[in-house]
């Protein structure tokens, strides 16, 4: 199969399973830290045949969706591999999204068949349409032959949140799904000699293709956890002899706040950590890469491009603190408001096209427009500029802008200002309603256990940086703040809870 710096991989997943069982299908492919064996290439091929001969003989028309409700395990990897290599849509689904967001998900994607975890049984009972049915081998022949599959055929359907609305079904094609496990395989050099670590759940874009699929194009190697945890972290990476985790900004405070120190030998093997989904404090980062010695690339992604669109180059190259990097793989710019691009060091919204990029919103033509420029290029959401040297920096969402008094300001900005107080786990500012102003900062935090910092001090911390007016007029501390799958911070819902 032909993949390169320069070339995104051809065919389709179909198409690189069986090519990485034929060259090296004795090697393993996904290990696992449940006490499930670990897949080789070859075993995952005939694993991922046998189900899309099962799913075929039920008279599945090719790029009908099948919904995946698996929690990470082998089972899971499985599954969508199957879908996969049959020709179908696989749809997997948030599990952690709520009773409603998934309810609506399977009717929307309108799968006749789904791929249930036992332990998600009881909730796939609960949300499921009347019309959908859970896959049982035992109704099922494998006589039949396996639809043709071609590169634009559909692959991927991901539902976006929906924290400003109903969630919309992403639709990736096997091009722009190979695509982004293409793009962090170049931006990380990752080779067959790699072996990853994904503690993310493989139902978000970023554990689905940063590290499931870019293990299918580089040739390497993936040690999948079921989920993150601080006490686990770092003996998985020794055990599994791991030479780069993707991680979130999150966990890597989680981390660094954590007692526990990985040994001189597992800090050697790690080539380096990637951060995604949500921008990292330069305070977090510094602080990370002194107390562990491991080189943190800070990269940036969205379900409608196969997750990576950004990244720092690796080490000795230049990375630059509080940003999440240069295009690799596709094309990034900044738009104006009228969407033209602008020039260096000036703000407006990032925006992004290449082989990544989804084929379209499910059934919503209109939001697809919306996204879309007359040129091709995806509208992001994210307000940033690009230096001289094509560093993007990004300073807020669009939609989470806070309007005070006609001023704008992003969130981003108190938010790490919290986080330059050594206490500060969680930090997220968000906009409040005021008669006075039409928006008021207010802000919520998880501090260290043990801590007796104030949430006085923590006001005084951002007048000092950022002056009286850009500043919270209150703080929260909570024990948790709410995240999402990926274990970004979700602002919206923090309003509700304070």
């Amino acid at each position: 199969m032909i993949a390169n710096d320069h070339t995104p991989p051809n065919g389709t997943v179909r198409d690189w399973l069986d090519d990485r069982a034929g060259t090296i299908g004795d090697r393993d492919a996904y290990l696992f830290f449940d006490g499930e064996p670990a897949l080789t290439w070859s075993e995952l091929q005939g694993r991922a045949r046998q189900l899309a001969g099962h799913l075929t003989a039920l008279g599945l028309e090719k790029g009908a969706s099948v919904a995946i409700l698996q929690p990470n395990g082998r089972e899971a990897v499985e599954c969508l591999y199957g879908a996969l290599y049959g020709g179908f849509r696989a749809t997997v689904i948030n599990l952690v999204a709520g009773d409603e967001a998934i309810g609506y998900a399977l009717d929307h994607c309108e799968a006749r068949i789904a791929l249930v975890g036992d332990a998600q049984l009881e909730l796939f009972e609960r949300v499921r349409p009347k019309d959908m049915s859970r896959f049982s081998v035992a109704c099922t022949s494998e006589s039949a032959t396996l639809h043709p599959l071609g590169p634009e055929d559909d692959a991927l359907l991901m539902y976006t949140s929906g924290t400003t609305g109903r969630p919309k079904g992403v639709v990736h094609s096997h091009a722009s799904l190979l695509a982004g496990g293409w793009t962090p395989t170049v931006a990380h050099k990752l080779t067959p000699k790699d072996r990853g670590l994904c503690v993310l759940p493989i139902y978000h874009i970023n554990g689905l293709c940063v590290t499931v699929l870019s293990a299918l194009v580089s040739g390497g190697s993936l040690a999948v956890s079921e989920k993150f945890s601080a006490s686990k972290f770092w003996d998985q990476c020794e055990t599994a002899k791991v030479t780069w985790f993707s991680v979130v900004p999150t966990i890597i405070s989680h981390l660094l706040h954590s007692d526990i120190t990985p040994s001189s030998e597992t800090r050697a093997g790690l080539r380096f950590g990637r951060s995604a989904s949500s921008p990292l404090s330069p305070d977090v980062q510094t602080a990370f890469e002194t107390r562990f010695e491991v080189p943190i690339v800070e990269t940036m992604g969205l379900t409608e491009t196969a997750a990576q669109i950004l990244s720092n180059p690796l080490p000795p190259g230049v990375r630059k603190i509080g940003s999440p990097g240069k295009a690799y793989g596709n094309e990034a710019c900044i738009l104006s408001s009228d969407l033209k691009p602008l020039p260096p060091n000036t703000k407006g919204e990032i925006a992004v096209r290449g082989p990544n990029v989804m084929r379209e919103y499910l059934k919503n033509p209109e939001a697809t427009r919306e996204t879309f420029t007359s040129d091709g290029w995806l509208r992001t959401g994210d307000l940033g500029h690009v230096d001289e040297d094509g560093y993007f920096f990004v300073t807020g969402r669009l939609k989470e802008l806070i309007i005070k008094g006609g001023e704008n300001i992003a969130p981003r900005e108190i938010d790490e200002a919290l986080y330059s107080h050594p206490d500060v786990v969680e930090a997220a500012a968000f906009a409040r309603p005021c008669e006075t102003y039409g928006e008021r900062v207010e802000a919520a935090v998880k501090l260290r256990d043990g801590s007796e910092l104030s949430t006085e001090q923590l006001v005084n911390i951002c007048v000092e940086k950022l002056g009286k007016f850009k500043s919270p007029d209150a703080i929260y501390v909570l024990e948790d703040l709410p995240k999402g799958p990926s274990g970004k911070i979700q602002r919206i819902k923090l309003i509700e809870m304070v």
